[in-house]
């Protein structure tokens, strides 16, 4: 382990503060890439010359913004921010890690048949309570890593036969295209911040209550509002990226 120079206890910037601005300027510098993992908190004192408990303060912060991960007994990870979604067209998870250069992947976690009334639609879906409809719950994946799980709601009188569809590794948005000739025109997304649930903490490779996007899709085709989703995204692998224009 490298003995790094540079800290100064005497310049009345707190010591755990000289640890998180170094701790970032190598990760800025490329000495660790993203995905690798740190050395431990008692490596990193012994190099920094500080205690455990600073190295943690220097730690915890630079995960709260995102720049490192801690992923319970495995350790501290650089952070891949590779996987950030920008300004999109309507497209499936699927096209959206192609255009990343990513490769997606997919695992069913359940599909059945459910009624409108029993999952709580949008009123702009404008369907009946008893309206048939598929529920197709899956985990999304960037390659063999976890990313989300997505929860899709469609109705079954507009795509006869879905429900008998085998989903594994298959994208929904192209089976609907080649099978029903649909072709999705825009959707209004709404993201909250929350903590994982109990129920996805395992599927998603994360500790219950680790930060995530909580994230609720409405998809129009030509025809009105065809797909309600409901995603789960892990906030150590999923970014958003806005850009912002004066009008």
């Amino acid at each position: 382990m490298v003995i790094v120079k540079g800290l100064d206890p005497t310049s009345g910037v707190p010591l755990y503060l000289q640890v998180e601005r170094s701790l970032q300027q190598r990760v800025d510098d490329g000495e660790w890439v993203p995905g690798q993992r740190l050395p431990t908190e008692e490596e990193l004192g012994r190099a920094y010359g500080v205690s455990r408990v600073t190295v943690r303060q220097a730690v915890a912060r630079l995960a709260d913004r995102g720049v490192l991960v801690r992923e319970q007994g495995r350790g501290t990870f650089v952070r891949d921010t590779r996987l950030t979604a920008g300004a999109r067209w309507v497209t499936s998870f699927t096209t959206e890690l192609a255009q990343l250069g990513h490769s997606a992947g997919s695992r069913v976690l359940g599909q059945a048949i459910v009624t409108a009334g029993e999952e709580g639609l949008p009123p702009e879906m404008q369907l009946a309570a008893d309206a048939r409809m598929l529920r197709l719950r899956r985990l999304r994946t960037d390659g063999s890593r976890p990313v989300g799980v997505q929860t899709a709601l469609l109705p079954l009188d507009r795509f006869p036969g879905l429900a008998d569809i085998d989903f594994t590794d298959r994208s929904l948005y192209q089976t609907l295209n080649e099978r029903y000739g649909l072709v999705p025109r825009e959707a209004v997304e709404t993201f909250t911040v929350g903590g994982v649930l109990d129920e996805d903490a395992a599927t998603l490779g994360v500790a219950a209550g680790a930060h995530a996007f909580y994230v609720e899709r409405l998809t129009f085709d030509a025809h009105g509002p065809f797909e309600h989703v409901r995603s789960v995204m892990r906030g150590d692998r999923y970014r958003v990226r806005l850009a912002l224009r004066t009008p």
